[in-house]
């Protein structure tokens, strides 16, 4: 398929198409999640965003909503592939999709997330190596009992389990104490470099176990049936070429459906902004 030059395709003729179907379309918001959002019969989309952005984004929820005519459940559940492509053989779909998101978000935040996680991990290593320079037995999976016996009277055994933490000194006269990691060669100028070191390793380590989270959370979202199915309606309405060569089997299924009118008004959408080859 190729553009159809007498509907070019611009953030305003897509606006105006949804807007002929009653969607409510909002162009100056927040748009929470990552850069739109669907809510029934309405769409928003972030301020900011260039032509190319605004139009993927557009497409993008838009898929939503046909989903939700679909299967008016999948804002709580994600939806299904076997619904969305109207067949139970959905395991080479699945695949192909997961691989179009890839390619379509690759600079998404998962992506900022992963090289975080390979930083981090590089790090606690050096740290670990660092330490073991002057403690050979060092492990992180045991108790470094040598530096534990040097902060038991410490202030900076909190900085264990906390980057950063308010302390109170003094019995009549109370006095305020901050003690940061970012800040502990200052706060404990007198304490060894291993121990030291030890200190930020923890601090990696629990930053370790936030990205870790991250990632989850975003895996979990990234791979709902709903946002693959929008993620490929988007990149094979941008780039059919690259899409159908990454899903050959999903696209075939796809304008299937398409073409029958499964996918309700996704076909009136294609047909204004596609010519079909002669």
């Amino acid at each position: 398929m190729t553009y159809d030059r007498t509907k070019p395709l611009t953030k305003r003729n897509v606006i105006e198409f949804l807007r002929s179907l009653d969607i409510e379309v909002k162009t100056n918001t927040k748009a929470r999640g990552n850069n739109g959002l669907y809510q029934k019969n309405r769409i928003d989309i972030a301020k900011g965003l260039n032509e190319e952005q605004a139009i993927s984004v557009l497409i993008h929820e838009f898929t939503h909503h046909i989903h939700y005519k679909i299967d008016k459940d999948f804002i709580k559940t994600g939806g299904s592939l076997a619904n969305i492509f109207n067949t139970s053989d959905i395991t080479e779909i699945q695949n192909e999709l997961i691989n179009v998101t890839n390619v379509i978000d690759k600079n998404s935040r998962l992506k900022i997330f992963l090289n975080a996680k390979t930083e981090v991990a590089n790090t606690i290593k050096s740290m670990q190596n660092s330490i073991k320079n002057d403690y050979p037995s060092f492990l992180r999976s045991k108790r470094f009992k040598e530096f534990e016996q040097y902060v038991k009277n410490s202030d900076a055994k909190y900085l264990v389990k906390y980057d950063a933490i308010r302390l109170m000194h003094g019995f009549f006269f109370k006095q305020e104490r901050i003690i940061t990691v970012k800040n502990l060669e200052n706060n404990f100028p007198d304490m060894p470099k291993a121990f030291q070191t030890y200190i930020k390793l923890c601090s990696m380590q629990r930053k370790q176990a936030r990205i870790t989270r991250r990632i989850n959370k975003l895996n979990k979202y990234y791979t709902k049936p709903t946002e693959l199915f929008a993620r490929f309606v988007q990149g094979y309405f941008i780039n059919p070429e690259t899409v159908s060569t990454i899903a050959p089997k999903t696209t075939k299924r796809f304008l299937v459906l398409l073409e029958s009118g499964y996918y309700k008004e996704l076909k009136d959408f294609f047909e204004i902004f596609f010519r079909k080859p002669e």
